[in-house]
């Protein structure tokens, strides 16, 4: 292959090429580089696809013979270098009789480049194109330019609500399992944290996990009064529990997320004090669910959770997962007599102990 065109080197006053029926599939880029007075090039007959040899500047190009090839449109580069002839030769024709044409979204630029072209076209209106449901013949390509253009602006706007549908239900797909495993996630990522930062002590009994506390307390801060004088005393001071309070042991600099899940994971049960006050704090939900997660994904679904009543409640004001818990597990409610007083806190200091 003449990739630096010495075939026709020096051979600047040629006017006429004819190349056809020679089964040409390429042409190089640089075949004709030195052909500035040529006029007539026949490539007829060939194999030739595309045309991509440099050919601007052939100012006299008058004709260029390209019938009965394998073209089915043209590229950019050629329809320029054409109509860059065009421009300062008036007199240029072209002929792509007997190639298959194609008329479709992918030819659209082709065809208009018929349409608009200063370049004479030879016999233009004998062309045929093939279109997406049949063979036509180009007598108007004004009109196929605007049928095929009204097709794909149609298959466009398809294509762009398809994609739009698409990424829309793998939008929502994702979201909705991200939001159906959201504290499992959350759990993770805080644990993960814990983990790298505060290590868990260990024991010579590999069956036996140390825990840093008896149990962690999940209250709302409208019920301080309630934990400091009246838990602590009974659990801590009286039944010699060892309690982890969120004002009293979470470590200064951390964040609170990442506290409450090591006071929760280093915690051999995690009490709730459940009140109004309760369901409305965020923090304490975020304790709750975050007690939910350690007992299913660090302690093989083992009940860590153990519900206090601290005031009179309805079932209608509980959310349905609280009530689950309610269902499935133990729940003590804080007496308003003395006597019920000392069974309480004896029953709260062996469920925290089993």
């Amino acid at each position: 292959m003449d990739v630096n065109g010495e075939i026709f080197q020096n051979l600047y006053n040629v006017e006429s090429i004819n190349l056809s029926k020679n089964k040409i599939a390429n042409i190089p880029n640089l075949l004709f580089k030195e052909q500035h007075n040529l006029e007539r090039l026949d490539l007829s007959e060939n194999m030739i696809d595309d045309i991509n040899f440099k050919l601007s500047h052939m100012k006299k190009l008058m004709f260029l013979d390209l019938r009965n090839n394998r073209i089915s449109m043209l590229s950019k580069y050629a329809m320029n270098g054409f109509d860059s002839i065009a421009k300062m030769n008036t007199n240029l024709t072209i002929d792509l009789g007997g190639n298959n044409l194609i008329c479709n979204c992918d030819s659209l630029s082709f065809v208009k480049w018929i349409v608009d072209t200063p370049t004479y076209l030879h016999r233009q209106s004998e062309y045929k194109c093939k279109t997406s449901q049949n063979t036509i013949i180009l007598r108007n390509p004004k009109e196929v330019f605007k049928t095929i253009q009204k097709e794909c602006m149609s298959y466009g706007g398809l294509i762009i609500g398809l994609t739009i549908g698409v990424l829309m239900f793998i939008f929502i797909l994702c979201g909705g399992i991200v939001y159906r495993y959201r504290w499992k996630l959350r759990y993770i990522y805080y644990m993960v944290k814990v983990k790298w930062y505060d290590p868990e002590p260990h024991s010579d009994n590999k069956d036996k996990r140390l825990y840093m506390y008896d149990a962690f307390v999940s209250y709302a801060n409208e019920d301080d009064t309630f934990v400091h004088n009246k838990l602590l005393n009974n659990l801590e001071k009286n039944g010699g529990i060892q309690l982890c309070l969120h004002r009293r042991n979470f470590l200064p600099g951390n964040d609170i997320a990442t506290n409450i899940t090591s006071a929760i994971h280093n915690s051999r049960k995690t009490i709730v004090i459940m009140s109004a006050n309760y369901l409305a704090s965020h923090w304490c939900m975020f304790e709750y669910n975050m007690a939910k997660m350690e007992s299913i994904y660090e302690r093989n679904c083992e009940n860590i959770l153990f519900l206090v009543f601290y005031k009179q409640m309805s079932a209608c004001d509980l959310p349905l997962k609280i009530l689950e818990q309610v269902h499935c597990q133990s729940y003590i409610e804080y007496p308003n007599d003395e006597y019920g007083d000392v069974v309480f806190w004896e029953q709260l200091q062996k469920a925290i102990k089993s």
